[in-house]
């Protein structure tokens, strides 16, 4: 089966035969939940460029962006209810 492309983002791509199908950097094994998951370990998009040189900063903002977009399409708005008195 042929990359699935997602509209918008030029290099953000998934495969069943890649990665379980999770979107990555095209070209790489490197999936957008890595990407993130560096970021939120601390890493910065230089470090990251600097870890894994088939990526560009480009390509991490990117991910960067692909979650975003993702996420804000999957957010469910939390129903609050008054704390018993």
């Amino acid at each position: 089966m042929p990359n699935v492309n997602f509209t918008g983002f030029n290099r953000i791509v998934a495969d069943p035969e890649y990665c379980d199908g999770q979107p990555r950097i095209e070209g790489t094994r490197i999936t957008v939940g890595a990407i993130l998951s560096y970021l939120a370990g601390g890493m910065n998009v230089e470090q990251i460029v600097q870890a894994y040189p088939k990526l560009s900063s480009g390509d991490v903002y990117e991910a960067i962006a692909f979650a975003a977009a993702h996420f804000r399409d999957r957010y469910l708005p939390l129903k609050l209810t008054p704390a018993a008195a």
